[in-house]
């Protein structure tokens, strides 16, 4: 029984990596990415930065950290802070030939009037590679 379940993992296996695959999962530093878009009731722009992607063809899907800064007026009466602000998100983009739509994650820290939490935003971009 083991000799026969070992032959046939062995058959499956060299089948497996004979065969041309197109298809590839990768991990990079940066891909050459821009994308604009909304979260919070304000704007952001970033460049995909570390990630892990699987590319199919024409298409390709990363999951990664997005450097970015984001636009928002602090409306708040008194001090406030910058309009633009460095920030890191988290996020996952689809990129079709070199149209790539994202999904990012920004997380607001807490503060006197309101408690941390994640905000979910949606962005257009364009690939260079």
């Amino acid at each position: 029984m083991k000799k026969t379940v070992s032959t046939a993992l062995l058959f499956s296996s060299t089948l497996f990596f004979a065969q041309e695959n197109s298809s590839k999962i990768k991990a990079s530093f940066f891909e050459g990415i821009v994308v604009a878009g909304y979260v919070d009731h304000g704007a952001f722009i970033n460049f995909t930065g570390p990630n892990i992607s699987f590319n199919h063809k024409s298409t390709k899907v990363m999951l990664g950290m997005l450097p970015s800064l984001r636009i928002k007026e602090d409306k708040s009466s008194g001090t406030k802070n910058s309009a633009i602000t460095p920030n890191l998100g988290v996020g996952i983009a689809a990129v079709y030939k070199k149209i790539v739509l994202q999904i990012p994650l920004y997380y607001n820290s807490k503060t006197a009037t309101q408690n941390g939490n994640w905000k979910v935003g949606v962005g257009l971009g364009y690939s260079f590679r």
